[in-house]
């Protein structure tokens, strides 16, 4: 089968059937100076459709990315809201650890839940129920008057950002092409980062107000991104992968063509889409779950890349520098609420600039390489800021502790934030994608629940210094985990990419043939 390159007009030209024209060696009494003129008129056509997809396309990850924006500013603005909170409810250490830690592990419930829904349901309408699961539990918190009814709402918000999150990267992932899909998928965690951001300003923005209603005012503006998503369920179409599923094929081939840039690449897609579907049907006698709890030796190595990048991701440390940076600050020497709060905003941005690196990158140099870079400099950061830590209420110290963590988290969102979303998203076959990428969550959300809930007890046994230096010598484990257990899966489609955990040879081909899905059929091992 021709894959269409990119950039070629005069392979464009030869394939101008797809707009409905005849070749211009079968148009028989045109002159010379006509034919000219229908290539133009073609190749205009043709970039102006390329253009007009590209736009349809990135349209569509943006939208399906906004659920992120919850998760980010959830773990931004209770940062600085937990401050108040302590205050106006009286809470305890102990209660303040469940309160920022527990969001983790109650999301755990959505996105194992979430894949079972979406593959029901369909993908955009369980991101659109985990937006609305989210906004109640948002205003609950805004209007709680004691510790309990704030943990009633912080449960809900929980298990609705599991339910978008984790759908919206399969989401992004399956209407991608497969030259875009880690920069498009990366726009999961540039909303991330985005919304710690907005949590982080809300912060500064709403500390003067009285301790009774600052951090309502704080928590009650993250209702507003809900809003945004549900218009967006009326934008963008369901996947086309999944309605394969559901056998709606016509629907399906609508989505894909304006999702693709000619109809040779429609067909394409359609033909690997269904023969990945058909093989999921032929194996409908073995549960989803049954299947992922003793798998064959190709999906447990999808597993071990796609819980073990989760789990590596959280366990460094990320979310206790991002949920306890106004401590850490105030450990480093910082005394001034204002002068805390105007530190994490810088974090903030620097979490929030370098996404737009990897975002850059990583459909050109791959995933592996920004991983390299990322855990490699995070182990680095993380020990100066342990080592910074050390030199409390000293001006060198107070200005390495920022430095130090901001450069933590810039290091994060150039591999480690981006490519875990965009591996988990890729890695599965079709069949397991919804419900394997919920199943890979759990290493992560466990992780980041254990870091949240235990680093104020953690650092009152061993200091905030020595926690870091534990996060530091985690993260050196990491690089090694990336070396042997992460493939490179830059510019594979999504069935290449399963060829590849089989071993198949042919994935390392520029494109999956259709001759390759019968091969897979016949073969049945899935």
């Amino acid at each position: 089968m021709e894959k269409v390159e990119t950039g070629s007009v005069s392979r464009a030209i030869r394939k101008d059937k797809e707009f409905g024209f005849k070749n211009k060696y079968e148009r028989m009494g045109l002159h010379e100076e006509e034919e000219e003129e229908e290539d133009e008129d073609l190749e205009v056509k043709w970039m102006q459709r390329r253009k007009d997809t590209k736009k349809y396309v990135y349209a569509c990850a943006i939208f399906a990315s906004l659920n992120s924006i919850l998760l980010g500013y959830d773990v931004g603005v209770m940062s600085g809201a937990i401050l108040y909170i302590e205050k106006d409810l009286h809470i305890t250490e102990f209660q303040e650890e469940i309160l920022v830690g527990c969001l983790s592990v109650i999301s755990l419930i959505g996105s194992l839940s979430g894949g079972r829904t979406s593959d029901a349901i369909g993908r955009k309408w369980t991101m659109g129920l985990g937006a609305i699961v989210f906004q109640s539990g948002m205003a609950i918190m805004t209007f709680a008057p004691s510790f309990t009814y704030l943990m009633i709402g912080r449960l809900m918000a929980g298990i609705g950002i599991g339910f978008g999150a984790m759908i919206s990267g399969i989401y992004i992932a399956e209407i991608s092409p497969a030259d875009a899909r880690g920069t498009l998928t990366s726009l999961l965690e540039i909303c991330i980062n985005l919304g710690i951001l907005l949590g982080y300003v809300s912060n500064y923005a709403f500390s003067g107000f009285s301790e009774h209603i600052s951090w309502r005012i704080m928590l009650g503006v993250g209702i507003l991104p809900s809003v945004f998503i549900g218009v967006a369920l009326f934008v963008i179409p369901e996947s086309p992968r999944w309605l394969v599923m559901e056998n709606r094929l016509a629907e399906a081939r609508s989505v894909l063509v304006k999702l693709s840039e000619t109809d040779i690449e429609v067909e394409q897609r359609m033909e690997e889409i269904e023969a990945a579907a058909r093989v999921s049907k032929g194996n409908e006698d073995k549960a989803v779950w049954r299947e992922l709890l003793n798998p064959s030796p190709a999906v447990r190595r999808m597993l071990y890349a796609g819980c073990g990048i989760q789990f590596f991701q959280q366990i460094t440390g990320i979310d206790a520098t991002v949920y306890y940076s106004p401590t850490i600050f105030k450990n480093a020497g910082i005394e001034s609420d204002n002068e805390i709060f105007a530190a994490t905003v810088a974090v903030g941005f620097s979490k929030t600039v370098f996404i737009l690196v990897a975002i850059y990158l990583v459909d050109k140099v791959g995933r592996k390489p920004l991983l390299y870079v990322s855990t490699i400099g995070m182990t680095f950061c993380l020990f100066v800021l342990g080592a910074s830590l050390t030199l409390p209420n000293s001006a060198f110290g107070i200005d390495l502790a920022i430095l130090a963590v901001c450069s933590n988290v810039a290091f994060f969102s150039i591999g480690m934030g981006p490519v875990c979303w965009v591996l988990s998203s890729e890695i599965y076959p079709l069949r397991l994608r919804a419900q394997a990428s919920a199943l890979g969550q759990v290493g992560g959300r466990v992780s980041s629940g254990l870091v949240s809930m235990s680093f104020l007890s953690a650092s009152r046994a061993i200091s905030v210094s020595g926690v870091f230096f534990v996060f530091s010598a985690i993260s050196a484990i990491s690089v090694a985990f990336v070396k042997f257990c992460i493939p490179e899966t830059k510019e594979k489609t999504l069935e290449q990419i399963e060829m590849m955990f089989r071993g198949e040879k042919d994935s390392n081909r520029g494109e999956v043939e259709f001759g390759d899905a019968e091969h897979l059929i016949r073969e049945g091992k899935w």
